[in-house]
């Protein structure tokens, strides 16, 4: 199961539903302790009075779906095209422990240096696999 380039996918996948979830389960009560009716929201702008705690596990949810886009694209196409050999699959599990890690940091701590640090090294990897996937047409 772990030998193929998809199931990393499935790891980003619920990694995602996990960061939803947490949003939820931390922003409804603050909704609800701050007196914000969603059904009378006219601007997302209503929910800056929400805990700054609250509010970074939501960026960090609609975070999860930028850079990763790429990631899933990526991974599709090495699959498709029979780019998946253990370097592959190593660098698509290395990419979703470092965006794990990312929420993590951005969640609980958002210690910005070390949350850049971890990006910056989740791009690299992306870098990586595009790269490798890119000389593999030659």
């Amino acid at each position: 199961m772990y030998e193929t380039i998809l199931t990393p996918v499935l790891a980003m996948i619920v990694w995602t539903f996990v960061m939803w979830l947490w949003m939820y389960a931390t922003r409804i009560p603050a909704m609800q302790k701050a007196g914000i009716n969603a059904a009378r929201m006219k601007s997302k702008s209503e929910m800056d009075v929400l805990p700054i705690e609250v509010r970074r596990i939501a960026d960090n949810y609609n975070h999860l779906h930028e850079q990763p886009t790429i990631f899933y694209a990526l991974v599709v196409y090495c699959h498709l095209v029979g780019l998946a050999d253990p370097l592959m699959i190593g660098l698509a599990w290395g990419y979703v422990a470092l965006r794990v890690l990312h929420s993590l940091i951005q969640a609980l701590w958002n210690f910005i240096p070390v949350r850049f640090f971890v990006f910056i090294s989740s791009t690299l990897v992306l870098i990586v696999m595009a790269v490798r996937a890119v000389l593999a047409l030659f």
